[in-house]
């Protein structure tokens, strides 16, 4: 008689494999490799998805059949949020919201309660509270409600067995790194917790139309830890970016299937938790210096919104014999290549100098329509010249100085007038391709010695 089959697996990833090793060729763990037998192996996974099962077997059907006069979205209460989500939350998703810790995804989750208990049950499951602890934070934000339910629990089978229950219409982890599945025998925030635990709440979510919103937490590099693959399972993948020292928080979507990404909410962290900034670009302006050399104002597009940010910046003379680069909120790549066109094509010496680039309010730029606006801001600075305060600033700048044709010019310069900017340095485009508005003057440039010259007269 033969004996058991025995298997070799990985505690982290899931993965199989022949024999044992000290190292997992997969996810490269090092000593999580076990050995079970292969019927215990099989069993184990079996229970595992029947837990977490869709319930009865499905048929296709065909999409003309599907019925979609049901209201899908419904509001969170809270604009911003709204506006990131692409008009609203919609019923059976699931939303990841990532952050780094203190930034403020439990209070935005905890406050969204007072509005969504006014359209059904709420469940909110924590694993690093108590349910006291919980209340506590509630009655701080006054979101109170006799249908918010509160759980402290880690255990994934726990989870779904009061969910089953309570039958709520949105369930809130917090975290989804706290969850465990004890049918695995890895700790809670592996490879394999974080990806079974929200296979089984995608599962419950799709399954019996319940909104889900997991938080998580992100590891050192910023992205959200855990497998990568836990985005690619969620519907909806939102950061929440800013410094935890500032009062401003940037709620940003980086995967929506159900609207526009790259939108952004931006949000003020006030004693009584999350206030909506409705208007960032004033706020972001606000306490701006007026006749400081070293600023300038550029227009951003943060999805379909445009945003006005300011762009400091400081050159001063090293004592080393490298200079010191510093960057904020700006990728550091394009900052050094923007400081070497500056030399090469504007002809100041900054390379003898320190030279330090900060975006004000946490905002991060991305696009390359504020590389005029830094090199105003580093030639500003470097000659100790301030900038007008009511000039901004708008343009891509390639590698020979030219200035290139940047796209939404309509947007950004309606924007650049509503804040009261009297003048704007924009890219040499073709007349019908620039909105003429009235009350704003545009200073049309080819490169960044016209910039330079209409600016500052170097």
């Amino acid at each position: 008689m033969k004996g058991n089959k025995t298997l070799f697996y990985c505690t982290e990833c899931g993965n199989e494999f022949p024999k044992w090793s000290g190292r997992c060729m997969s996810c490269g763990a090092w000593n999580t490799i076990v050995e079970r037998p292969a019927e215990e192996r099989r069993q184990r996974n079996s229970g595992r998805r029947s837990g977490a099962s869709f319930g009865a077997a499905r048929k296709a059907r065909s999409i003309a059949e599907l019925d979609t006069s049901e209201e899908l979205r419904f509001a969170t209460g809270m604009g911003e949020l709204d506006r990131v989500l692409g008009g609203g939350a919609v019923k059976g998703s699931l939303v990841l919201v990532g952050g780094a810790p203190g930034i403020g995804k439990s209070t935005l989750m905890l406050q969204i309660c007072a509005q969504l208990c006014q359209l059904g049950d709420v469940l909110y499951v924590s694993g690093e509270e108590s349910e006291h602890q919980i209340k506590m934070r509630a009655e701080r934000l006054e979101v109170c409600r006799s249908n918010l339910y509160v759980l402290s629990e880690t255990n994934l089978s726990d989870i779904v067995e009061s969910v089953h229950e309570l039958h709520p219409n949105v369930l809130i982890i917090d975290s989804i790194q706290t969850m465990f599945n004890d049918a695995l025998d890895s700790p809670p925030g592996s490879i394999g917790q974080v990806k079974d635990c929200t296979m089984a709440l995608m599962q419950l979510a799709k399954g019996e139309g319940v909104t889900v919103f997991v938080i998580g937490h992100v590891n050192k590099e910023g992205s959200i830890a855990g497998p990568k693959v836990l985005e690619h399972m969620v519907d909806c993948v939102l950061y929440f970016e800013g410094d935890q020292h500032m009062s401003y928080r940037i709620l940003r979507a980086a995967k929506n299937r159900f609207g526009a990404t790259n939108e952004i909410g931006v949000f003020e962290m006030v004693d009584k938790g999350l206030a909506e900034v409705p208007n960032p670009s004033e706020t972001l302006l606000s306490g701006r210096p007026e006749d400081a050399p070293g600023t300038c104002v550029t227009c951003a597009m943060e999805g379909a919104r445009p945003v006005l940010a300011e762009i400091q910046a400081l050159i001063a003379p090293t004592a080393y014999s490298n200079p010191r680069r510093t960057y904020n909120g700006l990728d550091s790549n394009r900052g050094a290549m923007l400081l070497a066109v500056l030399e090469k094509r504007g002809g100041l010496k900054i390379s003898t100098c320190d030279a330090y680039l900060n975006v004000i309010g946490g905002l991060s730029l991305d696009e390359p329509s504020a590389d005029l606006a830094i090199l105003i801001a580093l030639a500003s600075s470097y000659l100790d010249q301030p900038v007008r305060s009511d000039l901004a600033a708008i343009g891509e700048v390639g590698l020979t100085g030219e200035l290139r044709s940047i796209q939404n010019i309509g947007q950004r310069l309606s924007e650049v007038q509503r804040l009261g900017f009297k003048k704007c340095v924009v890219p040499w485009q073709k007349t019908d391709q620039l909105i003429q508005l009235s009350g704003i003057e545009l200073i049309r440039v080819k490169n960044i010695g016209q910039a330079l010259q209409a600016v500052l007269g170097k």
